[in-house]
């Protein structure tokens, strides 16, 4: 059997139910890809490159047999599941899911369909503020720096605000929390008055 991987992604969405588009996401991921390790907290801010409603952002760490390539592909089919629609024109785009690979273990990935770690993680705060939450001591492979001092030298102006909005790593962790109480009995047995 393959070695696990530890693989950290950042997930957005800035159209329709944001959250819960991100909890779909999250549960597709950990159906798909691999055990969801870690939730991040859920993060808005403002569209990044581009005019639109604000983004709700998170990331997650997740361990996963897949391959880089196959990890790509998975996520793709994802979004894709989800109801995402890539553009062929230029720039950015409001989307209902985006997911990135931000790190792959410590390795560093440069083919034409995958570029690891991602190219603009240091330049985003949208990404390096939940990241910070979840792997403050993580180490980009390439620049050398932890999360939190990414996050301290990053020069993008806009300030992600973090939110008290919950996600879960599992269907199982989600209904772990809900608590239900049945009360069963014939007709006039007395369950309305019970209740």
């Amino acid at each position: 059997m393959s070695k696990s991987n530890s693989v950290y992604l950042s997930l957005g969405s800035n159209l329709g139910d944001k959250l819960s588009m991100l909890q779909e996401a999250i549960f597709s991921i950990e159906k798909k890809i691999g055990k969801v390790v870690a939730v991040s907290p859920v993060y808005k801010s403002a569209a990044w490159g581009f005019e639109g409603d604000d983004f709700f952002n998170i990331c997650i760490i997740v361990s996963t047999h897949l391959t880089p390539p196959l990890l790509l592909s998975t996520m793709l089919d994802i979004e894709s599941s989800m109801g995402r629609r890539r553009q062929e024109t230029a720039g950015y785009q409001p989307r209902i899911i985006d997911i990135d690979i931000l790190y792959y273990n410590r390795k560093i990935i440069n083919t034409n369909q995958l570029t690891v770690p991602h190219p603009r993680l240091h330049e985003r705060r949208f990404v390096l503020r939940p990241l910070a939450d979840i792997a403050p001591q993580f180490y980009h492979p390439i620049l050398k720096k932890d999360s939190r001092n990414l996050l301290q030298e990053c020069k993008d102006e806009i300030i992600p605000e973090k939110t008290n909005l919950v996600l879960y790593k599992s269907r199982a962790t989600l209904f772990s929390q809900l608590r239900f109480l049945a009360i069963e009995g014939n007709i006039g047995a007395g369950k309305t008055t019970l209740a």
